[in-house]
């Protein structure tokens, strides 16, 4: 019987195939008790079922190649740090030796355990790390009993579940799944954001899914609306080739733009950087004809090593970015890690109470000054290969910009007098992420050359909402009257200074807020090379001075459907 249910689009496309129910991951085990001369033989068994998980990880992780590899890897790191977590291990080798449980049973009562321990914490972020515990154990418990993980799909199926992993999507898609419903989740999520990069269509929040779907019915899946059509008519078959072909039409009209410029109706040039993380993002940027990188993230060498790179293996890396933009400007961001991401070079504290709001980016820059001083020196040494501007993340402070220049200066100084070739000058950027940097940004934009908002952690901090809590995907929206209004403040200010302002976040990589960012003043948008030119085609199908003559309204609406209301009239 046909059926119409909806969710909300977190990624676009079309896909029709037989739906693969996944049920909610429940470690469903009676207890069972085992007599002394069976504890070696459980304890082997839950060893090797560890071992093949930590193996399992380690595979999957030497398979990403590109941006996957910082996209997915950072989800893979984390859980195979989890395996080595002498709580969640001690804790299972006691319950098998002094409470004489088998190994399956065991691992229930340690997930529950940590379950209770989650539970109990008020931070949101570290609640939904549960979460990543329950995949592991999940997987611990298929390999006790020798089964396949549960990732594997078929061609030509899609996946509906109550939520996905970041690691699971890449592989889904390999196997041939052509679209992921879950019944959680959030539109602006890591998993929506990894679905949009591998153009994979993704619905969530489709509330009623698991309920209303049966495992091998027919569903059609409309990535941009939500909507899902389970058993669809002949119409309905009929409707879904014809997006198909338009999304062929789409395909093709784009590809016209690569060379185009970014103009808008009324002659205004808008500068399209990108963000990038590999060579492989670079080479995209390039061909996609980016104005050049925003944001170079250069986290993922310090990641899944015992050490910092030294200034060599920086310095090449930097280099060859730069190469590849072939004179474009690079924007390269200074290490922005802290205890929140997978690190084991030993630079971030262990075990922060709350990582968000921890020593991160700049703050941990500064609290290690030789591993700064470092990475200066090859961004300085590099910057004689082409143009570079240095962006310093999670700025808080007029006193840290004064730390930087004072360290950049030094580094300088030291690399002139030992003959390496250096630019004059290079400008120096920061990143607004926290509110009081946005609020306070007239107190220091002055010892600064240009400033780059990043909208994701921007949101969090300002609505108190972490965007990977599920329970918070509707609260979690750029969409805000309060982002808005400080959004159009620091665009505001950067123009009264003669600062260039970007925006590097999601909602940059968003066509359909291109009016709305265009409104507020933003001539400079830095994202992921996946949407450029779609955002392209949005800003020449704007009218510049139009949208700037209604930021008035835009600016006044008091919720976020007044929002969304003024961007359906504004929308070209």
């Amino acid at each position: 019987m046909r059926l119409l249910l909806s969710g909300h689009g977190a990624s676009r496309g079309s896909a029709l195939g037989r739906a693969h129910l996944r049920l909610p991951h429940v470690l469903d085990v009676a207890e069972q008790h085992i007599t002394q001369d069976q504890i070696a033989e459980q304890l082997q068994r839950l060893h090797a079922a560890i071992a093949a998980t930590r193996d399992e990880m380690h595979a999957l992780r030497q398979r990403l190649h590109g941006a996957l590899a910082k996209e997915v890897g950072e989800f893979l790191d984390l859980h195979a740090l989890l395996l080595d977590d002498p709580e969640l291990l001690q804790g299972l080798d006691q319950l098998i030796q002094a409470g004489r449980y088998s190994a399956d049973y065991a691992l229930r009562l340690q997930r529950d355990r940590l379950a209770a321990v989650f539970e109990g914490m008020d931070d949101p972020y570290l609640k939904s790390r549960m979460d990543d515990l329950d995949h592991v154990i999940g997987r611990i418990h298929l390999h006790l009993h020798q089964r396949a993980v549960e990732t594997q799909g078929v061609a030509g199926q899609i996946l509906v579940t109550d939520n996905v992993a970041p690691s699971e999507l890449a592989q889904l898609q390999s196997q041939g799944v052509v679209a992921v419903v879950t019944s959680a989740g959030s539109t602006l999520s890591h998993s929506a954001i990894l679905a949009r990069s591998l153009h994979m269509p993704l619905v969530v929040g489709a509330a009623h899914a698991l309920q209303r779907i049966n495992d091998g019915d027919v569903l059609s899946v409309d990535g941009a609306s939500g909507a899902l059509i389970v058993n669809p008519d002949p119409s309905d078959l009929r409707a879904y080739q014809l997006r198909l072909r338009e999304a062929e039409r789409e395909e093709r009209e784009l590809g016209r733009l690569r060379s185009k410029p970014s103009r808008t109706l009324d002659g205004s040039d808008i500068a399209l950087y990108a963000n990038a993380e590999s060579l492989d993002d670079v080479a995209r940027a390039h061909v996609l004809g980016a104005a050049g990188l925003g944001l170079y993230r250069t986290e993922f060498l310090f990641l899944q090593r015992n050490q910092p790179p030294d200034e060599e293996e920086q310095f090449q890396t930097y280099r060859d970015v730069i190469l590849g933009m072939n004179g474009r400007p690079v924007t390269i961001r200074t290490l922005d890690l802290g205890s929140d991401k997978v690190d084991r070079s030993g630079l971030t504290l262990p075990h922060e109470g709350n990582p968000a709001l921890g020593v991160r980016g700049v703050r941990l820059s500064l609290a290690h000054a030789p591993v700064f001083e470092t990475q200066l020196r090859a961004i300085l040494r590099a910057s004689d290969y082409g143009p570079v501007r240095i962006l310093v993340p999670m700025v808080s402070s007029r006193e840290e910009i004064i730390a930087v220049r004072r360290c950049l200066k030094k580094v300088a100084a030291q690399l002139r007098e030992q003959g390496h070739p250096v630019a004059q000058r290079l400008p120096l950027g920061a990143m607004i992420e926290v509110p009081a940097a946005a609020i306070g940004m007239a107190g220091f934009i002055g010892l600064v050359d240009f400033v780059s908002v990043g909208t994701n952690d921007l949101v969090q901090y300002l609505l108190a909402a972490d965007r990977n809590n599920e329970a918070l995907g509707e609260l979690y929206s750029p969409l805000h009257p309060g982002v808005l209004r400080l959004l159009a403040h620091v665009i505001r200010l950067g123009a009264e200074h003669g600062k260039s302002v970007s925006v590097c976040g999601e909602i940059a990589g968003d066509p359909r807020l291109v009016p709305l960012l265009l409104a507020l003043g933003l001539t400079e948008f830095s994202l992921h090379p996946a949407t450029l030119l779609e955002v392209r085609r949005c800003i020449r199908a704007s009218h510049l001075q139009q949208l700037r003559d209604n930021a008035g309204k835009l600016l006044q609406a008091r919720s976020r459907s007044g929002i969304e209301r003024w961007l359906k009239r504004n929308s070209a």
